[in-house]
């Protein structure tokens, strides 16, 4: 299994698209929004969490379609599917690899981001735990997308489609945690349930991923 993450992430760097693209698209999304609402910090402070919590989404979505695509047209997915290692196992650790190279640069770069947006004191700790606890359900959604869609040509757009709607209650706790946090009131309960969110994406759609991948390698 540590093999197998070694190999993506090696891939991933090789091939390009993932770590940087992700930060620039991020990077994009934070220095653009002041342009669309205006410069006065106080507005620009309110929204700061949900804004940054929407553009490590939409990061995230850029390379969703290279967790298993390369794979498939390679022929290197009908080898782990025969191989010794469990499917769920490999779909982990394609999950956590995806994560390591989009999740966890977006997490260290938000709370940096949300210094253009005015962020106020004590926001770049609240943007990094709940991106920290948030983003890896990103990556395990994504990856069960990624799954249904392996087999299909151009099924970028659909693979969105798909998981877009899946990422929302992430996206809503995670956001209304970090608001909360930041602006001092108590976050506890956004905060577990985005954990809770995370927690059973990663025991659950492993095997659900895994089943999708069976039935589209037929």
């Amino acid at each position: 299994m540590i093999a197998l993450l070694i190999r993506d992430l090696r891939l991933s760097v090789r091939a390009g698209g993932g770590f940087g693209l992700g930060l620039a698209f991020f990077l994009i999304v934070t220095v653009l929004v002041p342009f669309g609402v205006g410069p006065e910090a106080e507005i620009l402070g309110r929204i700061a969490p949900g804004i940054l919590w929407v553009g490590a989404l939409l990061a995230c979505l850029l390379s969703l379609d290279r967790i298993f695509q390369l794979d498939f047209e390679d022929g290197s997915l009908d080898l782990l599917a025969t191989a010794p290692l469990p499917m769920e196992g490999a779909v982990v650790m394609k999950a956590v690899a995806h994560w390591l190279v989009t999740g966890l640069p977006l997490t260290l770069a938000a709370p940096v981001f949300g210094g253009l947006m005015s962020m106020p004191a004590g926001g770049a700790w609240w943007m990094f735990v709940t991106l920290l606890i948030g983003t890896p359900a990103l990556s395990m959604i994504g990856a069960f997308g990624a799954a249904l869609t392996v087999g299909l040509k151009r099924g970028g757009l659909l693979l969105s489609l798909l998981v877009l709607p899946l990422y929302v209650p992430t996206l809503i706790f995670g956001a209304e945690a970090a608001a909360r946090g930041i602006g001092g009131f108590d976050a506890s309960t956004p905060l577990l349930m985005v954990a809770g969110i995370t927690a059973g994406s990663i025991a659950l759609l492993p095997f659900a991923a895994a089943a999708a991948l069976r039935i589209n390698l037929r």
